[in-house]
């Protein structure tokens, strides 16, 4: 190398340096001592996740309180989380008739839905608070809040990740979008998780065909032994998650299997993937399941990133804190974790989502506005996330192409494992995506023969690894 160019070298390696530090300088804006005296577990105005402890005015929110849902009579654990509101009734139907009397309520994405099918409706029901986490996560969250900080990666430019937080929410006083989102991924999740699941690229005729998966699932960041000290959340796997999806139905996609190692925080890891084919019989290495490389099966209706709301590196957009709103959402999906309801009940034959098992609520939401950044590439040009103030899930999520326009809408349908103390993620009881462009559904649903089995273990370090792939695939 030239005396030239290693000067250039040098300029170049400081002015990123530079841009760097002023970027992490930007997104860490910090609550002052009188913000974080807000958060407390009781009697304070907010929470330690940071939401609004008081309903609202019209008292059509009611207050949270720390009070754990209650299992129906009868209930036995180990089976599916029966529904604890089963004599709750609608309040009311929005429709293509009448939604424009709720549009300050309603997304984009939403009226976009009623614009497109006349025969859209949204049934209303009594809005219940019910994520209550265990003790130990809200500690963590007073302990993160005004501790955690945003760090930005000096190898992958514009990605950034996190310090000083560990097992719940990083940020609960959110100052920028960059945090907000970080509260998105560093939300509390099932710690250990096998399932299997449903996923189906509905056509606009209503026809599909069900992908089944087996899917095998640890998140070591919600361990109640972590310490800001122990927990490095920048090694894929053990600092993040790991998961291990195999195909079993249809007989010709069998025995196909993707294996992804996830750091929490991009500051120094990138995600680390495989897959593997029973046709070839070797494991390879999978750097394209990230972005908008379709989602498995989808058929081209959704992306890699959608899995759980949102997952993956975050620096191919830039990130907006809107602020909060009360907006219907999909919230307390009971009636469509109810057993015996199947992906037969739950797509309807107008191909989708059958709305008689949906249940919207008014909730506040946070909204997270994402644009596309110049110079980078995905199927998005636009997202706008809205996130539940006391779980800091993805709810909805409207999509824009890259002209700008509406194009598809995202629906999580989740509810409070009250077994767990856990709300349902990756994925949630259904996940659901409308592309209207298309007059198509995307849809993911956990099948109903069992529950999830949560007490599915292993050695991490030794099971989700290419060796246990190449192991399962000469079987």
């Amino acid at each position: 190398m030239s005396i030239h160019q290693q000067v250039i070298s040098i300029v170049s390696a400081a002015l990123l340096t530079a841009a760097v530090s002023a970027q992490a300088q930007d997104y860490n804006e910090q609550p002052t001592q009188a913000e974080l005296a807000k958060l407390g577990l009781e009697g304070t105005e907010l929470t330690p996740a940071g939401a609004i402890r008081a309903g609202n005015a019209e008292g059509t929110i009611p207050e949270w309180k720390n009070e754990p849902v209650q299992p129906p009579p009868g209930w036995k654990p180990d089976s599916f989380d029966a529904d604890p509101f089963p004599n709750d009734k609608v309040l009311f139907t929005i429709n293509a008739q009448n939604y424009k009397q709720y549009a300050d309520k309603l997304t984009p994405g939403q009226q976009k839905m009623f614009e497109t099918y006349p025969d859209y409706y949204m049934n209303i029901y009594p809005s219940r608070r019910t994520a209550v986490f265990k003790p130990y996560i809200y500690e963590a969250a007073l302990k993160n809040a005004g501790r955690a900080r945003v760090v930005m990666s000096t190898t992958y430019p514009n990605l950034f990740g996190f310090e000083g937080a560990v097992i719940a929410w990083a940020f609960p006083i959110p100052k920028n979008g960059a945090q907000a989102l970080l509260n998105q991924t560093t939300r509390p999740a099932e710690i250990w998780k096998a399932t299997t699941e449903h996923i189906v690229a509905v056509t606009s005729s209503g026809a599909y065909q069900d992908v089944k998966l087996k899917v095998w699932y640890h998140f070591p960041w919600g361990l109640p032994t972590n310490t800001v000290e122990s927990f490095d959340p920048t090694v894929a796997g053990k600092g993040g998650f790991y998961y291990y999806q195999t195909t079993i139905e249809p007989v010709k996609e069998a025995g196909e299997v993707i294996l992804a190692r996830e750091p929490l925080s991009f500051s120094k890891q990138f995600r680390q993937a495989w897959a593997y084919s029973p046709g070839q019989r070797r494991v390879k290495r999978a750097p394209q399941i990230v972005y908008d490389n379709p989602y498995t099966s989808s058929d081209g209706l959704a992306t890699s990133d959608q899995k759980g709301g949102y997952n993956g590196p975050n620096d191919r957009f830039e990130w907006k804190l809107v602020g909060r709103r009360e907006i219907y959402v999909p919230y307390n999906a009971y009636k469509l974790w109810a057993p015996g309801v199947d992906i037969q009940q739950q797509i309807a034959p107008n191909g989708r989502l059958n709305q008689d098992l949906a249940r919207y609520e008014l909730h506040r939401v946070w909204e997270l506005d994402s644009t596309l950044r110049p110079g980078t590439r995905h199927d998005f040009g636009r997202r706008t996330y809205f996130l539940d103030e006391d779980t800091w899930a993805v709810m909805l999520m409207d999509g824009y192409d890259r002209r700008g326009q509406i194009w598809r809408l995202w629906e999580d349908h989740g509810l409070m494992y009250y077994s767990q103390r856990i709300w349902s993620s990756l994925p949630a009881i259904v996940e659901l995506q409308y592309d209207m462009t298309a007059g198509r559904m995307f849809f993911t649903s956990i099948d109903k023969k069992a529950p999830p089995d949560f007490n599915f273990r292993v050695n991490a370090e030794e099971y989700f690894t290419p060796a246990q792939v190449r192991r399962d695939g000469m079987r």
